[in-house]
């Protein structure tokens, strides 16, 4: 992180509240809905005569914000780990071998070359892990969230350039990002239009202290950062999906199907997921029912039965972010059971350290990010929490 990225922040950001220069000071990195320059894989006019915007290889829904820096000690599995794991809503994926990547008009250069992937039998939750669930977990274990946790100023120091100011105490308080549409058309290469810094806002108030959880046992958990599945993993005793054990059961045993359900595009025909509908950022019409997150199981299942593989929230996976990695992993062969990178390293932003987040969300359409492809991979900082973000739960097959 630099000096050129919070002046980005300060100056793009708070300027929409007349907040002074250094509110909440370097607290969050969005994730990365990037929609990059793509690949020169033209198998689809339709999603190429769609492809209004996201000529430049620059262009993304959220870019160079810094991270929220976290304070305390990460829960750690031997601390809250069940003994067993309960497989009732779990499906059995049998092992074997696929092509990974991306291979479509929208696929952008990270998610290529497509390369030779084996994988050993695993479960998958059959959807997203819900309000319900994360409840349990935290009446179980007292577990604080990230967003829940005051920014700790002696850890963040450490991580930004030497001399930059310590903002006032007041506003190093607990909060995180929500999605607020504009209500006029906006350029889209400027996330921070669309993004707030909420006070409050946590995963039992997702839009800020003025929202709750009541009538949404079913709706995925959101606002969790990727150390928030991690520790839920554990206590439950499963672990976040690679980011190759994801792709796998997303495509459900369909080797060239672009999306979750086959080639159809998601505005065709009945609805198939939960995504933005109409104009991006501006009007989301509601036409698959929902102009936010969606309960779970409500929408078609893909071939293997699970629910959401595209659309809803995006989905945490273990694995860290290499843009080069599928590089990597081409020139080794068919690679067994991969769990990503030993490390992080993002060339846009080389500061901050990232995992891989799957499967889109209610923001995505095929005129911006397209983000429901299978193929599809994003990247967020570890430590950030969104109202768009969640995740699902895999246990290794015996």
């Amino acid at each position: 992180m630099n000096v050129l990225v919070l002046n980005e922040l300060f100056t793009c950001l708070f300027v929409f509240k007349d907040m002074k220069k250094y509110h909440s000071f370097a607290l969050v990195l969005l994730v990365i809905v990037a929609c990059s320059h793509p690949k020169a894989v033209d198998k689809d006019k339709k999603l190429a005569e769609l492809k209004t915007v996201a000529d430049t290889a620059s262009l993304s829904c959220c870019s160079k914000l810094p991270s929220r820096f976290t304070s305390g000690a990460v829960a750690t599995k031997d601390s809250l780990s069940k003994t067993e794991p309960d497989l009732s809503e779990m499906v059995l994926i049998k092992g074997g071998q696929f092509l990974m990547g991306g291979d479509t008009v929208w696929g952008r250069p990270d998610e290529f070359p497509r390369h030779k992937v084996e994988l050993s039998s695993f479960y998958i939750d059959e959807h997203e892990v819900t309000n319900k669930q994360f409840k349990a977990f935290v009446n179980a274990t007292g577990y604080v969230t990230t967003a829940e946790k005051k920014p700790d100023w002696e850890e963040m120091k450490l991580q930004v350039p030497p001399g930059t100011p310590k903002p006032a105490e007041d506003q190093l308080v607990a909060a995180s990002l929500v999605f607020t549409p504009p209500n006029h058309p906006v350029t889209l290469d400027n996330p921070l239009i669309w993004w707030q810094w909420v006070p409050g806002a946590d995963w039992q108030h997702p839009e800020g202290p003025g929202s709750n959880l009541k009538g949404k046992d079913d709706y995925p958990v959101v606002q969790v950062s990727w150390d928030d599945a991690q520790s839920y993993s554990s206590w439950a005793g499963k672990r976040l999906p690679t980011e190759a054990e994801w792709e796998y059961a997303a495509r459900g045993g369909q080797s060239k199907a672009i999306y979750p359900w086959g080639d159809e595009m998601v505005t065709t025909g009945k609805k198939k997921a939960n995504v933005w509908d109409g104009t991006f950022p501006v009007k989301n019409t509601g036409l698959d029912g929902y102009t936010g997150t969606a309960p779970v199981k409500h929408f078609v299942p893909n071939p293997y039965g699970l629910y959401d593989m595209a659309g809803n929230v995006w989905e945490w996976v273990s694995d860290w972010y290499t843009a080069d990695y599928y590089e990597q992993c081409k020139t080794s062969g068919i690679v067994v059971n991969p769990r990503g990178p030993a490390q992080s390293l993002d060339p846009a932003e080389p500061y901050t350290p990232k995992k891989v987040v799957r499967g889109g969300s209610f923001l995505c359409n095929d005129q911006y990010c397209s983000g429901f492809r299978i193929g599809a991979r994003m990247k967020t900082s570890w430590d950030t929490s969104l109202n768009h973000t969640g995740f699902r739960c895999v246990v290794s097959a015996k």
